[in-house]
């Protein structure tokens, strides 16, 4: 169990989320199972093997963190041999599955992925900038890539789409558990935006960043890749996070901290909505 809890697979769980139903998506109907168990497989071997490359290189800061004192680096469940013996096996096992098994397209799509988030995103960017997440989360938002090309072997505007509305998701989504947490970030030198910000500046950073994904997210239906079920989805919960953010900023504003900030309100419904989007996402060819 402490290998598998290396790869950290509830991220994992909203990685294939992203991934499955974009392959409906680019069949216009339901994909050949092989196809999607064999780029699951693949998918969770790539990203399990960059958080088992990203646990052994934050091994440091790791054991000085609360929320990640548990992990098995630092308890000594797992050695940091074992630990990057472990990730660099599983890189080279998913990049080759995917390409002998799906096609070379997604295993360097794959590829790209896991040596972004270890190489751009821990080795450079997390301990250097507060922008930190915003550029090291493209590694988080290629498997919407990856789920488009496994089916099509080529690329298309409305995978692309849904990357932008993956990043422009992804530091709305984590800034609110970084403001949970930032003394964790603080002790141990990483400038998450929260840190080195105030609440005001970063509730009006989430905002921004809301907005443009909710607008982003309408773009798949007048290009004509979906029709009035995804952009009912993606109207009504985009509607709702955008509330949630606004509540957020309106709390910041008015200075109100601790649990009344209600920061993580945000947080457990950004990963509702990319769920929900996402089902319309695989949802709505058969609805056309």
């Amino acid at each position: 169990m402490a290998f598998v809890a290396l790869t950290k697979p509830r991220i994992i769980e909203l990685l294939l989320i992203t991934t499955v139903p974009v392959m409906f998506l680019a069949q216009q109907g339901v994909p050949d199972l092989t196809l999607v168990l064999l780029t699951c497989v693949g998918g969770y071997m790539s990203a399990g093997g960059a958080n088992a490359l990203n646990m052994y290189i934050d091994r440091d800061i790791d054991a000085l963190m609360d929320r990640t004192s548990q992990r098995p680096l630092v308890t000594g469940m797992v050695s940091p041999r074992e630990c990057l013996a472990f990730g660099i096996t599983l890189a080279i096992t998913s990049t080759l599955l995917f390409g002998l098994t799906v096609n070379w397209l997604s295993a360097w799509l794959s590829l790209g992925a896991l040596l972004f988030y270890v190489v751009v995103y821990t080795m450079i960017l997390k301990r250097r900038t507060s922008q930190n997440i915003v550029w090291g989360g493209i590694a988080g938002c290629l498997p919407v890539l990856i789920g488009w090309s496994s089916v099509t072997n080529s690329m298309s505007w409305a995978p692309v789409i849904l990357f932008l509305v993956m990043f422009f998701w992804t530091p709305p989504h984590y800034w609110p558990l970084s403001m949970k947490v930032k003394e964790d970030y603080a002790r141990v030198g990483v400038p998450m935006l929260p840190v080195v910000a105030s609440n005001k500046v970063v509730a009006k950073q989430i905002v921004i960043y809301s907005w443009v994904m909710v607008a982003v997210s309408l773009l798949l239906t007048p290009l004509g890749y979906t029709g009035w079920f995804y952009t009912s989805v993606a109207l009504l919960a985009g509607g709702f996070w955008l509330w949630e953010a606004h509540g957020l900023q309106n709390r910041a504003k008015a200075e109100v901290t601790g649990a009344k900030l209600k920061e993580m309100r945000l947080f457990h419904w950004s990963i509702t909505y990319v769920s929900l989007l996402f089902v319309a996402v695989a949802v709505d060819p058969f609805l056309r």
